[in-house]
């Protein structure tokens, strides 16, 4: 059965599994990435407190910065499509798709940063948290609304495209609902 405002036929098995493919080869890279134990001689401290990272880094300059805040933007950005992707809806508010991409990104990033505590040479920073989810929202709003409206357009050039994804779940019948017998109650 399809579910409304998904992307129908063949098309759409394929792209929701091309997204699934490439969301799991991406978190088996961050989870390499990030979860890998560091072999230092020392490590600085945890950072609790939010945005005190960011403002070190740009108290370096804007040269000095851009490395640091760029890798943080970075490492999840791609979350932001293909979570999308893999889902294949068309039709879904925008507001409601940024904030589920934008909380599973923050979700993510939070579980990652609570198992590096366990890995040698990682340390808790709350604000690679903060870049992360930051990423993930961004690349979402640069790609996911553009990428749909431009589905949608194919969709309708197509002869009955909006109309046969309609009618395929009107066709489809669930039947009669089951009913079960009656169970005689034990004396």
């Amino acid at each position: 059965m399809q579910r409304q405002g998904s992307i129908g036929g063949s098309a759409a098995i394929r792209i929701r599994v091309t997204g699934g493919v490439l969301l799991v080869a991406h978190l088996a890279l961050v989870t390499w990435l990030m979860l890998r134990p560091l072999d230092v001689p020392w490590v600085m401290p945890p950072n609790l407190r939010p945005l005190a990272g960011i403002r070190a880094d740009l108290a370096l300059g804007w040269p000095g910065a851009a490395r640091p805040l760029g890798e943080g933007l970075a490492l999840l950005a791609p979350l932001g499509v293909l979570l999308p992707l893999a889902h294949g809806r068309l039709t879904v508010s925008p507001f409601a798709s940024l904030m589920r991409t934008g909380a599973a990104g923050a979700l993510l990033s939070l579980g990652i940063a609570l198992l590096q505590t366990g890995v040698p040479g990682r340390v808790v920073d709350v604000d690679s948290v903060l870049l992360n989810t930051a990423g993930v929202v961004l690349a979402h709003l640069a790609v996911v609304p553009a990428g749909r409206a431009w589905l949608r357009r194919q969709q309708a050039r197509e002869p009955g495209g909006a109309e046969q994804a309609v009618a395929v779940q009107e066709e489809l019948s669930q039947g009669r609902t089951p009913t079960i017998p009656r169970v005689g109650i034990a004396p």
